[in-house]
């Protein structure tokens, strides 16, 4: 099991954290994915590597950014 955790900065409200959730979950490989207001940050699993862009490009896309 391959985990990811992020850093994301934007999100205000849980509706941001169902969006983030949403997006990241819909990347290849992504199994199962934990998104944190409080801690504004998300755990992604996976059975396999993943491509750190296309969930920085994901999280991107529905208006947030990944801090590194």
């Amino acid at each position: 099991m391959v985990n990811i955790d992020l850093k994301i900065s934007g999100m205000t409200c849980q509706n941001c954290v169902r969006h983030v959730k949403e997006a990241i979950s819909e990347v290849s490989g992504v199994k199962s994915v934990d998104v944190s207001l409080e801690s504004a940050s998300a755990k992604v699993s996976s059975d396999s590597d993943l491509d750190r862009g296309a969930l920085k490009i994901a999280v991107q896309e529905a208006g947030y950014a990944i801090v590194e």
